[in-house]
Order: structure tokens, then sequence, then C-alpha cells
């Protein structure tokens, strides 16, 4: 099969294509072709690549190139790991909300609503020049919304997030298991998530996990351990973000961002990239984030293409799973992958606390799709006065125009 990687000059790629290279027997890919606009990435990213598949033995081809269309030309699978603006928009995202009071953050809030706005437009015109049946696999953010469009506009989309894998992964580690023995009961919208369960052999150990692990889990999350104990779960890291809103926000102000760091980060490794003796991903790669991303991509693209029908944690459509949300709005939950998609798995009752939020998140994700479609002042608003972060008119107001002001360059009907 062939593979194309949309944003292929990510200082991501080499960990996704270590990933292919070393489970081959998982997902046999034939031909892997990195796309993306620049061309000085391409140089540095394309060439290690190609030396991480030849140290592997991987047998198949590797090539790079900035015509989308050459790129995309006979494909079986899109994965899409780009970001419109790259991290200049990002820390943009991430500091102009602080001012009135706001998170910033690339996924949440008002900065998440600025990069669904940069992003969807994008991200459904490679979609449409896709060959017509090719999967579409979306790592993406903010994943869930991106999802909702590529699904609303009738592509084979699937979003995936690397929390619930990395969870798994931890959890196995405190556990002394395999991960494949860990089965979590992981349920909400992509970044605003909880894990209720965790399934050894069917039994869950989540309480013994939490008797024993709760203040160094805590300390991951960065969340208070008695929250977390008087919960009995455990949030993703993004709640955070709205369990301690104002806390964040003072901890936010007058420090470097995370997309200040990042670019630092990727300078390094762009630098290692071009190193011609380099065939293996750096250590370095692990602190740019996104760990395990490769392990679910190819878990996720072996089971869509082979339909073996296991289960895996992805952002699907919600099909009656959470009875509180519209059929189509996005979930992410355990679901069985097949050749003819994502079916997500029953999940037992959300508890108000959680499912309260959960809806009022989706119903801005809702509005969020629709600001990113159709565009206008008024659409945008209407997002921002729905999320649980802003929440009031006159910040949502100038929050909306500061957006707009921010985001000209990539928003052609705002001006």
């Amino acid at each position: 099969m062939k593979l194309t990687v949309v944003g292929g000059g990510s200082t991501y790629t080499p960990e996704l294509i270590d990933g292919l290279a070393r489970r081959h027997d998982r997902l046999p890919v034939t031909e892997i072709v990195l796309v993306d606009p620049d061309q000085a990435r391409l140089a540095a990213v394309g060439p290690v690549s190609q030396r991480i598949l030849a140290a592997y033995g991987h047998p198949g081809t590797l090539r790079w190139t900035t015509s989308l269309d050459s790129g995309l030309d006979g494909t079986s699978a899109v994965l899409l790991q780009l970001r419109v603006g790259g991290q200049a928009a990002r820390h943009r995202d991430e500091t102009w909300p602080l001012e009135c009071g706001c998170v910033g953050q690339e996924t949440t809030g008002a900065g998440g609503l600025a990069k669904a706005l940069r992003t969807v437009p994008v991200v459904l015109d490679i979609a449409a020049r896709a060959p017509a049946g090719a999967w579409i696999v979306d790592f993406t953010n903010p994943v869930g919304i991106v999802t909702r469009a590529l699904l609303d506009a009738g592509h084979r989309a699937v979003g995936l997030c690397n929390v619930a894998i990395g969870f798994q992964r931890r959890f196995a580690g405190l556990l002394d298991v395999p991960p494949s023995a860990v089965a979590l009961d992981h349920v909400g919208l992509n970044h605003l998530t909880w894990e209720r369960a965790v399934r050894v052999s069917g039994v869950d150990v989540l309480p013994d996990l939490l008797a024993k692990h709760a203040d160094e889990l805590a300390e991951e999350i960065e969340l208070p351990a008695p929250l977390i104990r008087e919960l009995g779960v455990v949030p993703s890291y993004y709640l955070r973000y709205f369990y301690a809103h104002d806390e964040v926000v003072e901890s936010l102000r007058g420090r470097p961002t995370r997309a200040q760091q990042v670019a630092e980060l990727e300078v390094r490794l762009l630098e290692m990239y071009a190193d011609p003796a380099l065939d293996r991903k750096p250590a370095l790669l692990e602190q740019r984030g996104g760990a395990y991303y490769s392990e679910a991509a190819v878990d996720l693209l072996a089971s869509l293409t082979a339909g073996t029908g296991d289960v895996q944690v992805v952002n699907v459509r919600n099909q009656g799973t959470l009875p509180f949300l519209p059929d189509e709005s996005v979930i992410e939950v355990p679901a069985v992958i097949g050749a003819s998609g994502a079916r997500p798995v029953a999940v037992a009752p959300v508890e108000p606390l959680y499912a309260g939020l959960i809806a009022h998140v989706s119903a801005y994700e809702d509005l969020a799709v629709d600001a990113a479609l159709h565009g206008g002042r008024d659409r945008v608003f209407k997002a921002l006065l729905a999320h649980p972060l802003v929440g009031q008119a006159d910040r949502a107001g100038w929050l909306t125009d500061r957006l707009l002001a921010e985001n000209a360059r990539y928003l052609p009907w705002s001006s």
C-alpha cells in the first residue's frame, strides 16, 4: 500500500517512520510519500527518514515532494500532521488570549478555535484531492473538530490522538504487564477525556492504581492528587485548563510559550537530521511530544486496511454511544476498527459531572465547525460565547476581534 504523510516535513516524521519500519509485519507499506510545502524541511527530514527505513531493512520506498497532487496520486491512506501557520501562529494562539484572562493554548479556548479556523479549510481541500476511498487519518489538532469536518464532507476519516495510548503504556508500566493486557474505559471528546477504569483480564485495577500511584499520576497531568483521588478517575492533562483555569493562566503569563520551546527544539532536531550518519530517531525527539504517536498510527492504519476488528481509542461519530449528544457528534472512545471504519463500543453511562462538560464543549465544537466552514464574525463570536472557558459576551467579543486580526492572512473572509 502507498501511504502519504501530509505535513511530512514535520520534525515528528522520523518518529512515524521509525514505527513504520519497526512494524512492517503489522503494516506492509510499499511506498511512503512525504508531502510538505517547505522544501528546506523536506531536505532534512526526507533523507533521515530514508536512512531510518534502510537501517531497519524496510523493503518499501520513500520519497518527498512539495506537490500535493503528486503525493496523493494513487495513495491508499493519508496521514494528516500539518500545522497551518507553523509554530509562529501557535505562539500567537498561546499569548493573545491571556490578555483578557483566558487560557492560551493550541487546542482549547480561543487559541484552539483560531487553529481550527486556519486548519479545517486546508484539510478539506487536501481530502477532496485524495483518491476516492482512501483512508484519511487525522492527527492534526484540534482533532475532534477537524475529524467532524472531514466526516461531514463524506470522507473516510478517523481521528487519532496519543493521549489514550500514552495512558495505556503508563499504566502497563506501573502494573508490570504488557500494554496489550490493559484496556481503558476512556470517554469524552478529544483533549477532554477521563480514564474511568483500567482493566486487566477484565478486572478494574484503577482503584488500586490510584491508591498506590495517585501522587505521581497527578504530577504528570498537573492536577492535585486529592482531586483525582476524590474523583476516582484519571483526567487527561488537558482537563487542567478547566479544573484549574485561572491558576494555569497566571502560570503562563511572562514565561516562554510551548511554541517557542518547540521552535528551539526543532532547530536542534533539524540540524541533527542533516547529519548523513544519523539513521535512527534521536533521543532528543522524545522532548518534541507525541509519545507513541507512531505506534497508534500503525495500529490504526493496519486495522483499517486489514479489517482486523480489534479495539482502539479513536475519534469517531457518536452514533448513540453518548445518548446526551447528537449522533453526528465526534467523540473519543474505544471503537472496533474494521475495513468499513470505526464503530464505537458501548460505554457505561457517563456521570453528570463529566457529561455536562462534554455536552458543553461538544456544542462549542459544532459552532466551531460551522465558523470554519462558512466564516463570518457572528459565527466566530457564537462559538467563543458557547465555550465554557469564555462564556461572557464582552470577553467573547474582544476575543473574536483579536482572533480575526491575528489570523487575517489565513481567513480571506475576515477582511
